[in-house]
């Protein structure tokens, strides 16, 4: 601790403390709270006095109690030891915790984030002489099965190195000593930075690469670029959590950080239980070898759900600055401003539009800008990315309250989640009529160069069958299917077979769980086909009734299940198929 100067309580309301004789306190200053220690952050200061948002509960706490400041804002622990790793809020590793304290966290419990303990394996990078400069490399360490962590030089600092070491090392043993203008600076593989402020970096990329998730509704027609933001909003049983893991599983990034915030704990304990299981298709090891998780329940206190989210894009960032591409799941940010709200409350705000603070938009826009494409510190070039994807839970599936609204405005791709969609059984349940992304001009020279020239096109060409659809089902349930023209009631069909065949996609089954983005362009091609086959056939007075009781359909339908390698091959099978079938169609006639 840099400063032992202390206050005392003088009263509490729920989390948040007030304590006076505090003059010469910061703003985010970290104190420890009665006699117990409890961790508490300055959130408002008056005067002498200081607002403490405790992240424990705050039971048995007495006006009097001392309040110790420690001179130091929140911040995490950045170093070998992250991944795999299961976190609080405020980054107290739970399984240390479960082992030292039983089943619930004990007030006051203070374990180090990183295991000061154990010994890891450092090889060094840079010798002795070299000039470093803040982001550079000191060496290497194998943090997990599939994680090469990279030792940097801490930002803020550059110099000469005067020395070394290599062998095994805790986190907190010196392993370099930098001449830093005649000033020796010993380096560990630790380094501590504040959650609420931004990690450096030299320059922001325009979000030109997509972060490919193997998701047919996301990938073809609402993508998300790497670097990039997305919100998915939905009620009570649209698919927020499931669609958040299948992203976590197969999107095209290094490392995950998953933040549970404010969820329900069963919910919270499926994914503590299930990631450890998951395989990594990349890798061919466990999802967790490339993952850490922050869980922070409903029931948990409300003041550190609020600094959670800030937690894990801290966590996000630093591996960014190794080079790596992050995917950042936030679930959900409606619970971390429903902790703000509280907080807000707890300090007699004006409160703005439901109860939620006026600076809510202005706190939501601060957390999504944190993501992006991004050329790191350090002498070497080197791009390294973090894309923030936060599920958002509106209360009665209603878009229009405040946190979808803030969040609408600062998020580049909205992946709308629909309760109509999840009571027929259609998952994703993404509403393709009022979602949207904003990156699709900009990751499209990219899919032209990666994919096809075409690709693009025929997302265009689908998307604008799929409003048709739209507006004839209105038509349709004033007059009903049988009053439509045939080339109409023909049309209806293969709009259907857009979203059953190609839209609707099995997040548990082994093959349709992932798609890879060749296959995603070829189903689309095939379901064209059959369309311009179905077109032709009514052109020359074929009855829609025949083009709808085709057998290709059925092969179509089962397209999807075919593996990922195989379906080139099945593509040029499908379409000979198609054409032979309508061929034969049109010589009955």
């Amino acid at each position: 601790m840099t400063d032992q100067k202390t206050g005392r309580i003088q009263s509490i309301a729920g989390p948040l403390v007030i304590a006076k004789d505090m003059r010469g306190c910061e703003m985010y200053e970290v104190v420890r709270v009665g006699e117990e220690g409890l961790m508490g952050e300055t959130i408002k200061l008056i005067g002498d006095l200081a607002y403490i948002q405790v992240y424990e509960d705050t039971i048995g706490l007495k006006p009097g109690e001392e309040v110790v400041r420690t001179g130091a804002p929140v911040s995490v622990e950045l170093g070998p030891g992250i991944i795999t790793s299961f976190y609080d809020g405020i980054q107290r590793p739970l399984l240390e915790i479960k082992n030292l304290a039983g089943d619930y966290i004990t007030r006051g419990i203070n374990v180090p984030s990183l295991d000061p303990e154990k010994k890891w394996d450092f090889m060094p990078t840079a010798k002795k002489g070299d000039e470093l400069v803040e982001g550079d490399y000191l060496g290497e360490v194998q943090e997990s099965k599939v994680i090469l962590h990279k030792v940097m030089v801490p930002p803020g600092i550059h110099g000469r190195v005067l020395e070394i070491k290599s062998g095994s090392f805790t986190v907190d043993e010196v392993i370099a000593i930098l001449d830093d203008g005649g000033e020796r600076k010993e380096l560990t593989m630790k380094q501590r930075w504040p959650v609420r402020i931004g990690r450096p970096l030299k320059e922001k990329l325009d979000p030109e690469v997509p972060l490919l998730t193997g998701q047919r509704i996301y990938d073809t027609f609402f993508p998300i670029a790497k670097g990039g933001t997305a919100a998915i909003p939905g009620g009570f049983g649209t698919g927020k959590t499931v669609s958040q893991h299948q992203l976590a599983k197969w999107a095209d990034s290094q490392v995950v950080v998953y933040v549970g915030c404010g969820e329900r704990g069963n919910e919270m304990t499926e994914v503590l239980l299930t990631f450890p299981e998951l395989d990594d298709p990349n890798t061919g090891e466990k999802l967790m070898e490339r993952s850490t998780l922050i869980a922070n329940t409903s029931n948990m206190p409300v003041a550190a759900r609020e600094a959670s989210i800030y937690t894990g894009v801290t966590i996000a960032e630093y591996y960014r600055d190794m080079g790596y591409d992050v995917a950042l799941m936030a679930d959900s940010t409606s619970r971390w401003a429903e902790a703000l709200r509280e907080i807000s409350g707890r300090l007699e705000e004006m409160p703005g539009e439901e109860g939620f603070p006026a600076y809510l938009g202005t706190r939501l826009a601060d957390f999504y800008e944190r993501a992006g494409r991004v050329v790191t510190l350090g002498k070497e070039k080197r791009f390294g990315s973090v894309s923030i994807i936060g599920a958002v839970s509106p209360p009665g599936g209603d878009f229009s309250e405040p946190v979808s609204q803030n969040t609408l405005r600062v998020v580049s791709a909205f992946w709308a989640l629909d309760t109509n969609l999840a009571d027929r059984r259609h998952f994703p349940a993404i509403n393709w009529l009022t979602s949207y992304s904003l990156y699709l001009d900009f990751v499209k020279p990219w899919y032209d160069e990666n994919v096809d020239k075409e690709f693009q096109t025929l997302r265009g060409e689908t998307m604008a069958l799929l409003e048709k659809e739209a507006e004839l089902q209105e038509i349709v349930q004033l007059v009903g299917q049988d009053a439509l023209p045939e080339s109409d009631r023909a049309f209806l069909d293969v709009a259907r077979m857009i979203r059953e065949d190609f839209l609707q996609q099995h997040a548990y089954h082994e093959i349709d769980s992932y798609c890879s983005k060749e296959k995603q362009y070829l189903m689309l091609k095939i379901i064209m086909k059959f369309y311009q086959e179905v077109n032709k056939a009514i052109a020359s007075g074929i009855m829609a009734s025949r083009t709808a009781a085709v057998k290709v359909k059925d092969e179509i339908a089962r397209m999807k299940y075919t593996p990922n390698q195989d379906f080139a091959q099945r593509y040029e099978e499908l379409i000979k198929a198609i054409e032979s079938e309508f061929e034969s169609l049109r010589k009955q006639t």
